[in-house]
C-alpha cells in the first residue's frame, strides 16, 4: 500500500510539473529565476482555481493573500519622508524628499498594476521604485491605492485615481508639498498604466482642469479589452506569468460579474453590435508594426452575437485607446515601455502609433527580453535584472524629460 501511494504521489508531480511547465525563450535573461517564478505563479493559479472549484475560496481572495505577503509599511529614511495618508478619501503613500529646495519639485503621480484585482502601493516592489523615483528626481511622489474589483468593479479605479489628480491639484495642496504645477507626471504599469492612460486623457481635456500633466509614462500598459486575438495575446496563450485565459478571466470579472462573458471574450465575440465603429481604433493590421504582424491573419471581432450588452466594454476609461483622434492630440509628451513577451504588447505599440500619427511627441522603448510584469520582481527573493533595467530606464527617462 505504501508503494501504490508513492507512485500516485510520483505521477501526480510529473503530470503537476507538466502542466505547469512552459519553456522560457532562450533570449530572456536570468532564465532560472524566471523558470522558478513562471511555476510558482502557474502553482498559485492552478491551486486558486482547484480552491474556487471545490468551494474552499475563490480564486482571487487566495491571490490577494500571497500578494499582502509582499506588503511592507512605510519607512522613512535619511533621504526620504514616506507616510500612508488619504488624498480624497483614496489612500496614498507620500515620498516626500528631506533636503531643502530653493525651487519647487517636480512630482509624480503612480498607479499600481495588478490586473484591477490585486495589488498596492505597499508592495516591496512598487514601494522600491517610488522611493527610488523620489530619491534620484528629488520629486514628490503620491503612490495611489485605488479601489480593486471585484468588490468595486469598473470605473471605480479610475475615479479613484482621477479624485486624487484632482486633489493633488488644487493650488493649496501644490504649494503644501513645494510642487510646480507645470511639472507634474502620472506614470503607471500595466493596469496602472491603463489607468494613467485614461486619467491623462481625461485631464488633458476637461477645460475646467486648471492644471495639466506634463508627461505620462506607460509601463507595459493594458489599454482595450474590445479584441482578445491580438498578436500579442495569441502568442502569449501561455505567457511567462500572466496567461491569456488568465487575463481573460480577470478582465471579464473586472467588467462585470456575468460569468459567461469571458467564455465569449476567449472567442472574441464578446463586444455589441454597436461597438462596430470602435475597431479602427484598435485595427492592429494597420497600427501595428509589421514585425510584430508576424503571419497572423486580421480577422474583425464578431459583434452582436451575444445577447448582453455592459456598457464598460464601449467605454473609454476601460480602454484608452478607443479614444479618438481629437482627444489624443492634447496629450503631453509620453513615454512607453513594451516588452516583447507580453500580453499587452500590441496595445501598447499600437497606442505609440496612434500618438505619432496625430503629433504628439512619443518616446518609445522596447524591451526584446522583456514580460509582463518584471517591476514586482525586482525586490527580494528574485532581484530579476528584468525589473532593475526597467526601473532605471524609466526614472532616467524621466529625470531627462519631467
Amino acid at each position: 500500500m505504501t508503494g501504490f501511494k508513492a507512485l500516485c504521489l510520483g505521477l501526480f508531480c510529473v503530470l503537476f510539473a507538466i502542466h505547469i511547465h512552459v519553456p522560457i525563450p532562450s533570449n530572456i535573461e536570468e532564465r532560472w529565476k524566471v523558470m522558478a517564478l513562471d511555476a510558482i505563479a502557474r502553482t498559485c493559479t492552478f491551486m486558486g482555481i482547484c480552491f474556487e472549484n471545490i468551494g474552499i475560496m475563490k480564486y482571487e481572495d487566495l491571490i490577494s493573500m500571497i500578494f499582502r505577503l509582499d506588503y511592507i509599511e512605510p519607512l522613512s529614511d535619511e533621504n526620504i519622508t514616506v507616510t500612508d495618508t488619504v488624498f480624497a478619501d483614496v489612500p496614498v503613500r507620500l515620498y516626500l524628499p528631506k533636503r531643502k529646495s530653493e525651487t519647487p519639485r517636480r512630482a509624480v503621480i503612480y498607479l499600481h498594476g495588478g490586473a484591477y484585482f490585486f495589488g498596492s502601493f505597499k508592495q516591496a516592489g512598487f514601494d522600491s521604485l517610488n522611493r527610488r523615483t523620489a530619491n534620484k528626481l528629488d520629486a514628490v511622489v503620491v503612490a495611489v491605492d485605488y479601489r480593486l474589483a471585484p468588490q468595486h468593479r469598473s470605473p471605480a479605479q479610475f475615479e479613484d485615481s482621477m479624485a486624487v489628480v484632482k486633489f493633488f491639484f488644487q493650488d493649496e495642496i501644490l504649494t503644501k508639498y513645494g510642487v510646480d504645477p507645470t511639472r507634474v507626471c502620472i506614470s503607471g504599469d500595466s493596469a496602472g498604466g491603463r489607468l494613467a492612460t485614461a486619467v491623462t486623457q481625461q485631464v488633458q481635456n476637461d477645460l475646467e482642469i486648471k492644471h495639466k500633466i506634463k508627461v505620462q509614462a506607460l509601463l507595459y500598459p493594458h489599454l482595450q479589452v474590445i479584441d482578445s486575438y491580438l498578436p500579442s495575446l495569441r502568442e502569449s496563450e501561455n505567457g511567462i506569468v500572466v496567461t491569456r485565459d488568465l487575463a481573460i478571466k480577470l478582465l471579464g470579472l473586472y467588467v462585470s460579474e456575468d460569468k459567461t462573458l469571458p467564455e465569449a471574450m476567449r472567442r472574441n465575440q464578446h463586444m455589441p453590435l454597436e461597438s462596430g465603429h470602435l475597431f479602427k481604433f484598435v485595427n492592429w493590421s494597420i497600427l501595428l508594426p509589421k514585425k510584430y504582424r508576424k503571419d497572423h491573419v486580421y480577422t474583425e471581432p464578431v459583434f452582436g452575437r451575444t445577447n448582453y450588452s455592459f456598457p464598460a466594454l464601449t467605454d473609454v476609461r476601460v480602454s484608452p485607446l478607443l479614444a479618438n483622434d481629437s482627444q489624443l492630440q492634447n496629450l503631453p509628451l509620453t513615454y512607453i515601455l513594451t516588452c516583447q513577451y507580453d500580453i499587452s504588447r500590441d496595445e501598447g505599440l499600437m497606442y505609440v502609433s496612434r500618438l505619432q500619427n496625430v503629433g504628439v511627441q512619443v518616446a518609445h522603448e522596447h524591451i526584446e527580453d522583456g514580460f509582463h510584469g518584471a517591476l514586482s520582481y525586482m525586490t527580494r527573493p528574485l532581484y530579476l535584472h528584468l525589473g532593475l533595467r526597467i526601473r532605471d530606464m524609466y526614472i532616467s527617462w524621466l529625470d531627462s524629460n519631467l
